[in-house]
């Protein structure tokens, strides 16, 4: 039963909260990982594009989509493939799983 909006515990404002709260912590996660590897990176926060973070290193581009859970539908990943990028761009996606402390990564050829 709800509470009200954005309080019950079982009502959908507050899932929706909780939902967009996890996905922010691990883009910031998967931000400490690509900075630790000596990458600059920015978030694309409220944005609806396809990429979460994008990581500019000495050598190359990545682009990253986060996922909390799941990996991308395959309608997601055919947008991803799709992508046009440069050749020295790598497209990543990081699906964190519940107490992970690393995500599992594949890259999107």
């Amino acid at each position: 039963m709800s509470d009200g909006p954005g309080l019950g515990a079982h009502g959908g404002a507050g899932i929706d909260v909780n939902a967009k709260k996890k996905g922010t912590r691990n883009e910031h996660r998967s931000i400490a990982l690509l900075e630790a590897a000596g990458y600059r990176c920015t978030r694309a926060a409220a944005s609806l594009g396809q990429w979460d973070v994008i990581g500019v290193g000495s050598a190359d581009i990545v682009l990253l989509q986060v996922k909390s859970r799941d990996w991308p539908s395959a309608l997601e990943m055919e947008a991803l493939q799709g992508f046009p990028c440069p050749p020295n761009c790598r497209r990543l996606v990081h699906r964190w799983r519940d107490r992970q402390r690393l995500p599992d990564v594949r890259e999107i050829s």
